[in-house]
């Protein structure tokens, strides 16, 4: 798919008191058109940075940041006037015009736009019908659920015809039920109208459920990126490993045990070909091994199903050495956690 946006050792520095303050720090990125984009981070990792300067609301200190092979930066007044039409933005916490009905609220970009009274009508009656709110039309936000204010705010963020759509931690104010309807929403949007989606958020079951691709920031910088299915069936770094182990699945206290040579407490990962293999029994009868299992769930990254088994394995220091290699060439990816708490 061709690149929409690319961009290039972004850094962002904020003099606070007599401290300079890094909130970013020489990102680079590539979104595809059609993408749906997540950026996952704690609190002051740098997402609602970049987010911002993806918009332009923040400037960056250094980097680069392309639209169509554009450099943001130095569009004049009319390239940057189509530029902001072409970015649609969806909020946390809805920032709705509490003066303006449901309809008012979907026209105030198209009226910014000049569009004509009867183009307006139309776009807004396709878009409540798009985001299920025809009935709500004469509402106004102090009426409505938070669901249904954040479904005003993507049929506001989508009034121009955007290509991109920006979501700034979109579903955190909402509760689990009415947050999977918002992210079924935001991909059907994707899938009907090929608007690509970058999301920021700080929960895991977001990115799971929606993004085929993630970069997880911390500190300022990108520490893994790339397919979701990739990353989170195979994380690589220590901050990937904890968004994904306090996502849904917590190890309980009595799994841990002293450390021994003779035993080891694993966390493995099936996907593919791996998921239909009797492995845990071939690595028990061929390396004189016991194993335990304590713990299993399924995922989907996605088109990709991962199983995950947290299992204990006993027996001699080289048994569990050759087991653990055979793990490996069966392409089944293990970590020993037998530490972590």
């Amino acid at each position: 798919m061709p690149t929409i946006i690319d961009i290039i050792k972004a850094s962002k520095c904020y003099k606070q008191a007599d401290k300079l303050v890094h909130a970013l720090r020489e990102v680079s990125l590539t979104i595809e058109r059609g993408d749906v984009y997540g950026i996952i981070g704690l609190s002051g990792a740098g997402k609602s940075t970049l987010i911002r300067a993806l918009s332009k609301l923040v400037t960056l200190s250094s980097g680069q940041i392309f639209f169509h092979g554009d450099d943001i930066a130095l569009m004049e007044a009319e390239a940057l006037r189509n530029f902001q039409k072409t970015i649609g933005m969806i909020f946390q916490h809805f920032n709705l015009l509490s003066s303006r009905t449901v309809a008012g609220n979907i026209a105030y970009p198209l009226e910014i736009a000049q569009v004509p009274l009867t183009v307006q009508k139309q776009r807004i009656d396709e878009l409540l019908g798009l985001v299920g709110l025809t009935e709500k039309r004469e509402s106004y936000p102090s009426q409505l659920s938070g669901g249904e204010k954040q479904r005003v705010g993507i049929a506001r963020a989508l009034a121009n015809q955007p290509e991109v759509l920006l979501c700034d931690e979109a579903t955190s104010a909402l509760d689990p039920q009415t947050t999977k309807e918002i992210l079924n929403l935001l991909k059907a949007i994707n899938k009907k109208l090929g608007v690509t989606i970058v999301l920021i958020t700080h929960e895991m079951d977001v990115i799971q459920h929606i993004c085929n691709k993630v970069a997880v920031i911390e500190n300022g910088s990108i520490v893994e990126e790339g397919l979701v299915s990739q990353v989170f069936s195979d994380p690589q770094h220590g901050t990937t490993k904890n968004f994904l182990q306090s996502a849904s699945h917590e190890i309980p206290e009595e799994f841990f045990k002293e450390s021994s040579p003779n035993r080891k407490l694993l966390r493995l990962k099936f996907k593919g070909k791996a998921a239909g293999e009797p492995i845990i029994s071939d690595v028990v009868r061929k390396f004189n091994v016991d194993t335990n299992i304590l713990l299993g769930w399924v995922d989907r990254l996605q088109e990709m199903i991962v199983g995950t088994l947290i299992i204990e394995i006993t027996g001699t220091p080289e048994g569990i050495e050759n087991a653990l290699r055979y793990l490996l060439e069966k392409s089944v990816y293990y970590e020993v956690i037998e530490n972590e708490r």
